[in-house]
């Protein structure tokens, strides 16, 4: 068969390529690739832009995410055959007219804090306030001297809401002799709230202090971008320190080199039964004592409380013999491995012998973390808190014993990274079940099917809030279940409910 001929075109790359063409060609795509990074370096120090990069960042306006670390969105630029790592770009700085400045300070534990900022910095955009970092609850129960900047990431806080919100530290100087007007937002409150009755606050004081934070915003009702903000804020601006998130990823490793675990959130502390004047199982020495502590507290208003109607109700943590039944009935096997989030348990050992007997693999901080590594958090519960947050986010499953907000949150945020599972336990009926059992009225497999039944639905699956009007607190939580962030997962999962039916 004869040689085909070659066409022209490839004759003539040929040509480049044995010769000095291939030298030009490198040479230019060098030039380029240098020319490109140092653009990239300098455009801060020149007032320009930095051009757009192609990079994937964690973000909530765009559906599920599988990270919220902001490492996972530097970009890798490739030198003379060596990967370097550019630091991911700012976005651009939002300008705006500020009409005051919003100073907020939290109210409550870690988790009803986390929320508040969420919705502060969403209150702030509204109404074009700057908003001064803000300041941590150090007068609750748990007595936590932490600041902002010993939990979370201030840098990246700032930064990461730069195109949102102007953050700021502290008031200008200007403003140092002045008393900033104080009040507490009405509770469950719409923008519109904001916009007719505290922006003219602002407007006229210049400087407005919110001194009670928590659920000062409605779940449901909000404009999209309102929520997609709160999502943002929670998600991926508040990132905790690197000490905190370095500490997080050392226990979540070791704990994945045992191969799965679940978390255990066991909301039986003392703070938690005084609070709640959940005394079951407790004796009658116990119970003086917890009652006492809620009366030394006057923000505390209930103070008179049914226990045993209140248990009945479903309003209860439960205790750790009663979890333990619940998890044995719902099928985990003995050596599942268990961590438990929480802090110290009412009772110490002995309240947890029941639980240990039944599943001996029982991990807490103190057997992960050294004496050096947990001294550095004493007295300072809400960064120990901190760190049952990450662990319980990362878990193959999630059961908190109570429906407190640690439970909400991470139940949301395990939501937005991909619907992992969490077992919202229904106490109402779980200790009617469980009084029947122990009272011989159910067997134990009549008492298992049951506990399975009950809980068929309830493992987290894609689905929308509960909307209540006029009744915002038995609405589901909008940190729960931040559905207007989860992009298509929800909207499969209603068309298939609509199929279904």
């Amino acid at each position: 068969m004869a040689k085909q001929r070659a066409s022209p075109a490839a004759a003539a790359i040929r040509r480049r390529i044995g010769g000095p063409g291939l030298l030009r060609w490198v040479a230019r795509v060098t030039f380029s690739v240098v020319a490109w990074t140092l653009l990239l370096h300098f455009c801060p120090f020149l007032g320009i832009p930095r051009p757009p990069l192609h990079i994937t960042r964690p973000s909530c306006l765009g559906g599920r995410n599988n990270s919220t670390s902001a490492s996972a969105a530097a970009s890798v630029v490739a030198l003379g055959g060596v990967a370097h790592l550019a630091p991911p770009a700012l976005p651009p700085r939002r300008l705006y007219k500020s009409n005051g400045y919003l100073l907020v300070s939290c109210n409550g534990g870690l988790n009803q804090m986390r929320a508040a900022i969420c919705d502060m910095v969403a209150v702030a955009r509204y109404l074009n306030l700057t908003m001064v970092i803000p300041e941590l609850d150090k007068q609750s129960f748990w007595a936590d001297p932490s600041d902002f900047g010993d939990i979370f990431d201030v840098h990246h806080f700032v930064n990461s809401l730069r195109n949102e919100v102007k953050i700021i530290k502290e008031l200008p100087q200007k403003f140092s002799g002045q008393v900033p007007l104080s009040m507490q937002p009405i509770s469950w409150s719409s923008e519109k709230y904001y916009l007719r009755q505290v922006l003219p606050l602002v407007r006229k004081h210049k400087v407005i202090r919110f001194s009670k934070t928590d659920t000062r915003l409605a779940n449901n009702g909000l404009p999209l971008k309102l929520q997609k903000l709160r999502c943002h804020v929670n998600y991926n601006a508040l990132r905790f320190t690197p000490f905190i998130e370095a500490l997080g990823n050392k226990m979540i490793s070791m704990l994945r080199n045992s191969g799965s675990f679940v978390v255990l959130h066991l909301r039986y502390e003392m703070d938690m039964l005084a609070f709640s004047g959940c005394t079951h199982g407790c004796s009658d020495e116990e119970t003086e004592e917890l009652t006492r502590m809620r009366y030394s507290y006057p923000w505390w208003k209930e103070k008179e409380i049914d226990s045993e109607k209140k248990r009945l109700e479903g309003l209860c943590p439960l205790t750790p013999g009663e979890t333990t039944l619940v998890l044995k009935a719902l099928g985990f096997p003995r050596n599942t491995r268990i961590y438990i989030a929480s802090g110290e348990i009412y009772g110490g050992e002995k309240r947890l012998a029941a639980l240990k007997a039944e599943f001996p693999n029982i991990v807490r901080k103190e057997m992960l973390l050294s004496d050096d590594e947990l001294r550095l958090f004493q007295k300072h519960s809400t960064q120990m808190a901190a760190l049952d947050y990450l662990v319980s986010v990362a878990s193959d499953v999630f059961i908190p014993s109570n429906d407190g907000n640690m439970a909400k949150v991470v139940e949301g945020h395990r939501r937005f990274t991909g619907f992992h599972k969490t077992i919202q336990l229904d106490r109402k009926k779980l200790v009617e079940l469980i009084d029947l059992f122990e009272d011989q009225e159910l067997s134990w497999d009549e008492f298992s099917v049951a506990v399975k039944e009950l809980h068929w639905g309830r493992m987290s699956q894609p689905t929308r809030r509960r909307v209540i009007p006029g009744q915002p607190k038995e609405e589901d939580y909008f940190y729960a279940n931040p559905h207007e962030c989860l992009g298509p997962a929800v909207k499969r999962r209603e068309r298939l409910k609509h199929i279904e039916i």
